[in-house]
């Protein structure tokens, strides 16, 4: 006996409905796992970094997490390199922040009047700026290793630098195991590892790769010339 078959037609609402459930599963997928949208809120990575540029960021180069945890389902293609330009969870408080990668577990950095030491050697930085105060003016070395009463490395490890006067003068430190030490190219204008410590590759989400939007929001230009504020020479630029 013939089985018959009900041939009911979806309704149009509902094959959207699922069109756009499955657009939004997929988008979530691919924003938890592979590639994410990024805004620079700070001015800490300036001039490579600016005020309203909007990035993309690789989340698949350091291992895919699972997300809403650190947990590493799928392994790294690479470490994380000095010269690395990251976006992470800051250790505090798990907010979205963005550095570059100077140095490595098992280097030693020291900041000595402003300038950045890893291994006693100065590294190649076309990058670093102080737009502050610029390099002629530091505080001053008070709070150094040497002069430091405690365990500096200890102290600095527990996260005991966050409101000390460390930005000019800092270190020497070893980075430990399983970490990295970051810094802004804004050297001046940057809260970074010298104050909040060592950061732990487990809570690197990715790294930078290009700008796909910029927008200076301090144009002061009227909404009818919008294009005004649009940085089109910023777009498509690859980040170094």
């Amino acid at each position: 006996m013939a089985v018959r078959q009900n041939n009911v037609k979806k309704s149009w609402y509902r094959d959207w409905g699922e069109s756009i459930i499955w657009a939004v599963v997929m988008a979530l997928i691919i924003r938890a796992l592979v590639i994410q949208a990024f805004k620079i809120p700070s001015g800490s990575m300036e001039d490579t970094l600016l005020v309203g540029d909007f990035l993309m960021v690789n989340k698949f180069i350091y291992g895919v997490k699972l997300p809403f945890t650190e947990k590493t389902i799928l392994p790294a293609l690479r470490k994380t390199k000095a010269g690395d330009i990251i976006v992470f969870k800051y250790p505090l408080d798990k907010r979205d922040f963005i550095k570059r990668c100077v140095a490595v577990e098992g280097d030693t950095v020291e900041v000595r009047n402003k300038k950045l030491y890893v291994n006693g050697q100065r590294p190649v930085e076309p990058y670093a700026a102080n737009k502050a105060w610029g390099e002629s003016i530091t505080l001053p070395q008070m709070l150094s290793a040497e002069l430091w009463r405690n365990d500096y490395q200890r102290d600095w490890e527990q996260r005991k630098f966050l409101n000390l006067p460390v930005r000019d003068n800092f270190g020497p430190v070893v980075v430990p195991k399983d970490c990295v030490f970051a810094m802004g190219d804004n050297r001046d204008n940057s809260l970074d590892s010298r104050f909040w410590g060592p950061l732990p590759r487990s809570l690197i989400l990715g790294k930078a790769v290009f700008i796909y939007w910029s927008w200076d929001s301090e144009n002061g230009e009227p909404f009818w010339k919008i294009w005004e504020n649009i940085r089109f020479n910023r777009l498509g630029d690859m980040i170094r």
